[in-house]
């Protein structure tokens, strides 16, 4: 297993998800009636897949182990930067579903909120996942030991062992391809 290939392949995965998430705000923009169910379906995705299953890998496994061997430089600086970056993402997400529950409590106001924080939510996640594939990653493989990425990679592979047990992919695969044909 190729621990970075498979991050960086998952990435693919919650960019789509990010332009799922980019058509479901144009429609509200353009006065469709705010989409729960798919809305709700990204904040599923996002906190499970994206956050509690990718996110971990590289914050439980990769930032750790570049920031013990790599030391302050690198800790406090691109590695902070990552889980700041993470962190806000969660803020987004979090106004994201508070704006969904007022919206449907009839605050109709609140669907400007709904848009604010998913389009800031995907924008960030871009950008993010720019760096990461073409930076961090990168940095990673050609800057730690050989013993450090084997490390990461066995670790990585306990999770995705794991994740595949509980059918987590395919369960978050299938909910995508879900939302590209309800969302368009």
């Amino acid at each position: 297993m190729d621990a970075i290939a498979l991050m960086i392949e998952e990435h693919k995965h919650i960019k789509r998800v990010l332009g799922i998430t980019r058509r479901a705000c144009i429609q509200i923009l353009n006065g469709t009636p705010v989409n729960y169910e798919a809305f709700y379906k990204i904040i599923d995705f996002v906190r499970n897949y994206a956050d509690k299953h990718h996110h971990s890998k590289e914050e439980d496994i990769l930032f750790k182990r570049m920031s013990e061997e790599l030391g302050e430089v690198i800790a406090h600086g691109p590695i902070m930067g990552m889980f700041a970056e993470h962190d806000l993402g969660r803020l987004f997400i979090s106004n994201l579903e508070t704006a969904l529950q007022k919206a449907k409590a009839g605050d109709a106001d609140a669907r400007i909120d709904i848009i604010a924080n998913a389009i800031a939510y995907t924008d960030l996640l871009y950008r993010h996942i720019d760096k990461e594939d073409t930076a961090i990653y990168t940095f990673a493989q050609n800057k730690l030991s050989a013993e450090s990425m084997a490390e990461v990679e066995e670790r990585c592979k306990a999770v995705e062992s794991e994740a595949h047990k509980n059918r987590l992919q395919d369960k978050y695969i299938t909910l995508i391809d879900e939302l590209e044909k309800s969302v368009g």
